[in-house]
């Protein structure tokens, strides 16, 4: 089932990009959860910027039917306040193993959003996250469908972690990783795949900590959360085929 441009009209005005990636991430852990070894689970994980922290906000003052919370401990004044960028929305399949009784997490799968890669600064933030788990051996998916933002969040991972280009043209992409090595000295695979509009998506190996790998499934994924939103029945029938012969 070809990929759709979910950031134009006509599906940005019909289905939410939030409601597809997060139904999209669930379909896949599902998904990954049958080809994980039983030790293993994997699970969606969401953080859509500030908004979340306010209906947490609200939450709370309904618990206590509106009363204000009074601190008892000011804290002292700070040594500095520097800019800094807080990673916006989080997109997310983390992968977590049962290891001797406490749970680590081995890969990770990151789905871009358009606030990743709005600015420089929440780019920044997006592939220090990104950075910071390959320094940490965990196996890492990105995947990137984001048609109305144009920069390439991978190279910019490439560029952080040095070493040699691998780079991919254009804006949109699924990039894997498999960081192996210890004691200091390692070794960074990388697998590349260019996204299109209108084209099929690939299947990309997902590797985690411990030499496991299992396929994340992107096209039967995406196909099973299009019928289940009811995707294409909200597009109506495609438009047809020109005849040449006509006319």
């Amino acid at each position: 089932m070809p990929l759709l441009d979910h950031h134009h009209p006509p599906v940005r005005k019909l289905v939410q990009w939030q409601s597809f990636h997060s139904a999209w991430m669930t379909t896949l852990a599902y998904d990954m959860n049958a080809d994980l070894p039983p030790r293993f689970v994997a699970a969606p994980s969401f953080n859509l910027g500030i908004e979340v922290d306010v209906a947490a906000l609200e939450r709370f003052r309904d618990e206590y039917n509106g009363a204000a919370w009074e601190p008892t401990w000011t804290a002292p004044s700070a040594t500095a306040t520097l800019p800094f960028a807080v990673a916006t929305d989080e997109l997310e399949v983390l992968i977590h193993e049962d290891y001797s009784g406490e749970v680590r997490l081995v890969g990770a799968v990151e789905f871009v959003s358009p606030a990743n890669k709005d600015r420089p600064d929440t780019r920044d933030a997006f592939v220090s996250k990104c950075h910071g788990y390959l320094q940490k051996g965990v196996g890492l998916l990105i995947v990137d469908v984001v048609t109305d933002r144009h920069a390439n969040l991978h190279n910019d991972l490439m560029a952080r972690v040095g070493g040699g280009a691998v780079p991919v043209e254009g804006h949109l992409y699924a990039t894997a990783y498999h960081p192996t090595g210890k004691n200091g000295s390692g070794e960074l695979t990388v697998w590349t795949e260019r996204l299109a509009v209108g084209e099929p998506l690939p299947t990309m190996p997902l590797w985690m900590f411990g030499g496991i790998c299992i396929p994340a499934r992107l096209e039967e994924t995406y196909a099973t959360t299009r019928r289940n939103l009811r995707v294409d029945r909200l597009l109506g029938p495609p438009a047809p085929a020109p005849n040449p012969a006509a006319g």
